[in-house]
């Protein structure tokens, strides 16, 4: 591992090419305003800084003499993808471990992981993450005694695809002490036995550190290397920038140490995972943009319930699938008003997870409450908002509250069992919010979800009469509104002169495909601050320069 990312590392540090004001000429240039509204160009000048400085439409010259010319040979040029949601830290890491995503039965899992671990012997333990029960058919989670048939001898620990619930084989539950008399911590659920209290292997919400902690945190080596390949990933799909929600201490100083060495290449804005860690890489308010606006923790995510999956989001009535059962709050409405006071006191933005209708009742309220005392542009954010009581929308559409949305979300093909018939139609109101007027900033939720803008803006327009969301509200919402939802706006987001020159070649016009085409549209390149960072032609993960030194 040390030899691939030494060789990753020194290829970053290759020497870029000279700075100076480049012609991007000979383009079908697109950019779209928070409103959706649409601008066309066939050239654009960027500056020695990395920045746009003109916009020129056709028979248009640059105001002044440029030392480069571009030919863009007729593609689409778009403004950078912006991940509203990412876990970026996650997303590396799963990379470097097992993953069951897609497997299709139980025994496929087991295969996959007895021959993984076979793999890595060196290993002392097994971890991936990935696995989802329904898409099994198994009508149950699985047990502890099922990963012990696979892998028995070292503790194994499995995140599910939506990373609310957990999979530990005998071995993890006895070195976590987790049996039959391990009670439920607050906001957590221990799976048992069908008969009697012995655990049966599955652990929800916060439950899942009690064997989460025990697993060895990685190396500062393998975060290196997790963040590298987590880009690389972004990259080949046109995302230039990300909100990184759950940002611990330890992702922060990956990317110091990243920046510091030339190595990020993405725009990277933090939300802090708890006050504490706010506190510890904040201090009194916010960072300022670090990088030359590659990084800055401006945020606090606070996580109110679980997910529609894991059937972990805090809903008003029980689940349609399991009665009993109406979710699991993480944190009560006082503790939730104690951290947002916190956080606005000292100029941080608040992020709110809130994935079913209770828990995104209970986030209005606290905003509601707060605003009085914190007024001003605070842009308040609820993340995920599956599941929304008709009666809550309007309520979204006052006190700037935006709505951080997934498309993909990995609860998608379940979500509608798990709510019944008669809630359906509240889950993903796209269209209710828009109608409402409420600013919509579209993510991923990766790993959770898939990190592919392209699919997302597919599923977002192509039925734009369920969805009230046209094409371009939908790159709206990946670009100009997302960059607004993180306090980057005027700053990247758009093709406009003064902001940053980060933007995506294409072989297709995204918002002149038909639905068919526009999951097949391929990235080409990736710019960011005006310097090319991936390209598809020069093979996967290829740049022709990664120094951010504009």
């Amino acid at each position: 591992m040390k030899v691939r990312l030494l060789a990753a590392a020194a290829a970053l540090l290759l020497p870029g090419p000279v700075l100076a004001d480049t012609l991007i000429d000979n383009i079908a240039g697109l950019s779209v305003d928070r409103g959706g509204q649409v601008t066309r160009f066939e050239a654009m000048v960027i500056d020695d800084d990395g920045r746009v400085a003109e916009i020129l439409q056709a028979g248009q010259r640059p105001a002044q003499a440029v030392a480069f010319r571009e030919d863009g040979r007729g593609r689409t040029v778009v403004p950078g993808m912006i991940d509203s949601h990412v876990h970026l830290m996650e997303l590396g890491l799963a990379q470097l471990t097992l993953d069951l995503t897609g497997t299709k039965s139980l025994a496929e899992a087991q295969a996959r992981i007895t021959a993984y671990a076979a793999a890595h012997p060196e290993r002392p333990w097994i971890v991936g993450r990935g696995w989802d029960e329904d898409l099994w058919a198994l009508g149950r989670y699985p047990t502890a005694a099922e990963l012990d048939l696979a892998e028995a001898d070292r503790p194994v620990w499995l995140v599910r695809s939506d990373g609310q619930a957990g999979w530990a084989n005998g071995a993890a539950l006895a070195l976590a002490q987790v049996g039959a008399t391990t009670a439920d911590p607050p906001g957590g659920r221990i799976v048992r036995a069908a008969t009697g209290r012995a655990p049966s292997g599955i652990l929800i919400g916060t439950a899942m550190e009690l064997v989460a902690g025990k697993v060895p945190p990685p190396r500062a080596t393998d975060r290196d290397l997790a963040l590298h390949e987590a880009q690389n990933l972004l990259l080949e799909r046109g995302v230039t920038a990300v909100a990184d929600m759950g940002t611990t201490l330890e992702d922060w100083m990956t990317f110091r140490r990243a920046g510091d060495a030339n190595r990020l290449r993405i725009r990277i804005a933090g939300y802090a995972a708890s006050v504490p860690e706010m506190v510890l890489i904040g201090g009194s308010g916010p960072t300022p943009w670090l990088y030359n606006d590659r990084l800055r923790l401006g945020g606090l995510q606070l996580v109110l319930d679980g997910t529609l999956g894991s059937r972990g989001a805090q809903l008003k009535a029980p689940y349609a699938d399991d009665p009993g059962n109406s979710g699991l709050w993480q944190m009560n409405g006082t503790q939730l008003r104690n951290n947002m006071s916190r956080a606005a006191m000292e100029g941080y933005q608040v992020a709110i997870h809130a994935a079913g209708d209770a828990a995104t009742a209970e986030a209005l309220s606290s905003i509601e409450e707060l605003v009085p005392d914190y007024g001003g542009d605070r842009r308040w954010r609820i993340e995920q908002a599956r599941l929304v009581d008709p009666a809550d929308i309007a309520r979204f559409g006052q006190h700037g509250i935006l709505a951080s949305l997934q498309p993909l979300a990995g609860d998608t093909s379940v979500a509608a069992a798990r709510v019944g018939s008669e809630r359906v139609e509240r889950l993903s109101p796209w269209q209710a919010l828009a109608h409402a007027g409420v600013p919509l900033a579209f993510g991923s939720d990766s790993p959770a979800g898939s990190a592919d803008p392209w699919a997302a803006i597919a599923a977002l327009s192509g039925d734009p009469q369920r969805s009230g969301i046209n094409r371009a509200q939908a790159l709206a919402g990946h670009t100009a509104t997302a960059a607004y939802a993180m306090f980057a706006d005027g700053r990247f987001g758009r093709l406009a002169p003064g902001e940053r020159a980060d933007f995506v070649v294409l072989d297709g016009d995204p918002l002149q495909a038909d639905a068919g085409q526009l999951p097949r549209i391929r990235v080409l390149e990736t710019w960011i601050g005006g310097i090319k960072v991936h390209d598809t032609q020069a093979g996967s993960g290829a740049r022709s320069a990664d120094a951010p030194g504009r």
